[in-house]
């Protein structure tokens, strides 16, 4: 009888970022710990990792409150940093396209003469590098693509449920406002101040 094969990194990330996106809400890593094992299979002993990794890469927002540290994770917030990973990679890539088409030109030049030389030697170093840093970059974006807020698009209905979404974070975020002066006599005004808000933050139209 065969062993049950464990989920792998990105399977975890991908499921702890659909537990944040279906809870809408903040949370401490013990509760993340029996959430994710209980409602999406991922080891308790594990989560914090995980949650590392997507704080690490901006999926997930993390700020102490008090003696406490909460996470939560915007849909829309993730949607814009995937974006700019997906854009930055693809750049990265569009240059390395050149890189390999200027070391291909090269190469093409250095095989006329048939000879093992030093620059043709080069070339080929060159492009053995580009086309493993290429097969890198290409592996960074699967990594991202399985993360994109189009896979749970079902689960996020499009922009309009999107900006729904975001409309509930907004009361969230005014309801620890509330929780923060009733809890710590914090001003409004100053958690804005400390923690970035804008004058302007309100619900989206």
């Amino acid at each position: 009888m065969s062993r049950k094969k464990g989920l792998s990194l990105e399977e975890k990330r991908t499921r702890l970022m659909e537990l944040f996106f279906e809870k809408k809400d903040f949370f401490q890593l013990k509760e993340l710990e029996k959430m994710g094992q209980k409602e999406k299979g991922i080891t308790s002993m594990t989560v914090k990792d995980v949650l590392q990794s997507l704080v690490d890469d901006s999926m997930v927002d993390s700020e102490r409150i008090g003696t406490s540290n909460y996470f939560w994770a915007f849909p829309s917030k993730a949607l814009h940093a995937r974006k700019r990973k997906l854009s930055d990679l693809t750049q990265q890539i569009e240059g390395l396209k050149k890189r390999k088409a200027n070391n291909d030109a090269l190469l093409v030049k250095a095989r006329r003469g048939k000879d093992q030389t030093e620059n043709r030697a080069q070339v080929l170093k060159d492009l053995a590098l580009a086309k493993a840093e290429e097969a890198k970059l290409k592996a960074e974006v699967e990594k991202y693509k399985d993360l994109d807020p189009e896979v749970l698009k079902e689960k996020e209905n499009g922009t309009s449920v999107a900006k729904e979404a975001a409309n509930r974070w907004t009361d969230n975020v005014f309801g620890i406002k509330s929780w923060c002066k009733k809890k710590f006599g914090i001003e409004g005004k100053d958690i804005d101040k400390n923690y970035g808000v804008p004058a302007d933050f309100d619900y989206l139209e």
